[in-house]
């Protein structure tokens, strides 16, 4: 199990915001002790909306984090951890 934490970051695509976003929200808040910084942008033309994520985080507890995000339907996850 790696518990090195480095920074990194999440970027996060909600296509059906309406619907996704109270489950994001309730993990974002239960994932809380990782998160540094957050900035969410709706896409006032539609129904899509972007959030990032700065992040001080082991690859384990990104990795449950975006496993979870990508699972909840319409919601697309990529993220990145420095290399030291």
């Amino acid at each position: 199990m790696n518990t090195d934490k480095r920074l990194g970051f999440v970027g996060i695509i909600l296509e059906d915001r309406e619907h996704a976003a109270p489950q994001v929200n309730e993990l974002l808040s239960k994932h809380a002790n990782i998160i540094l910084a957050r900035t969410g942008i709706p896409h006032i033309k539609g129904e899509n909306s972007v959030i990032t994520l700065v992040v001080d985080s082991s690859t384990d507890e990104l990795g449950k984090l975006t496993g979870r995000l990508g699972s909840i339907p319409g919601v697309q996850v990529k993220s990145a951890l420095s290399k030291k």
